[in-house]
């Protein structure tokens, strides 16, 4: 009797970007029950409530860019914790549209503050006022970063989002101990 290959620990992490990446992996459909049956699943926005990253865990893919001071905690603590890390889609990987706040640095001054002045001021149809409790607007970061700017990053996974065929086909290596095979424009196309 031959013993079971262990399930690897699997995560994903949605920092600074739109959730599309998450929304491409959902759309793995029926594909989603082989991959259950390869991995147990410890941290995701989209299959648990877990508040706190575990330790142990073999691979994450994480989606979005670093953009504020939350942002950046979990980065550094999936980074000490996990094997593996995927920059998940062309905000991780370049810090992509989440990354445009990095031209705010060219209009009257730029800074975090008049970010959010635009943000929550200037833009607002009505009410407008800064959140009143301490902490529910995370401090921003001076500037948005892709990933591998802010931890060691193994394997890039581009595209605005990957399509399900493309995050499929970088997972099913990945699942037989082998490192995904990333060339040709199909693998590797942004947008």
């Amino acid at each position: 009797m031959t013993t079971p290959t262990p399930k690897l620990r699997f995560a994903t992490v949605w920092l600074a970007g739109c959730s599309g990446c998450h929304m491409s992996f959902l759309d793995l459909d029926e594909w989603l029950f082989e991959l259950a049956a390869h991995v147990d699943v410890v941290f995701s926005p989209v299959a648990s409530d877990i508040k706190a990253y575990p330790e142990g865990v073999d691979v994450c893919l994480v989606e979005g860019a670093v953009a504020n001071a939350d942002n950046l905690e979990l980065a550094l603590q999936l980074r000490e914790r996990t094997r593996l890390v995927v920059s998940f889609g062309d905000c991780a990987v370049t810090a992509n549209v989440p990354g445009l706040r990095n031209l705010w640095a060219h209009v009257d001054g730029g800074s975090r503050q008049s970010v959010l002045d635009r943000g929550y001021l200037e833009l607002a149809d009505t009410g407008a006022q800064h959140p009143h409790a301490p902490g529910i607007v995370p401090e921003l970061l001076e500037r948005v970063l892709p990933l591998h700017e802010v931890i060691p990053v193994e394997l890039y996974l581009p595209g605005c989002p990957p399509s399900a065929e493309r995050i499929r086909a970088f997972l099913e290596p990945l699942l037989r101990g082998e490192r995904p095979l990333q060339q040709g424009a199909k693998q590797l196309r942004f947008g």
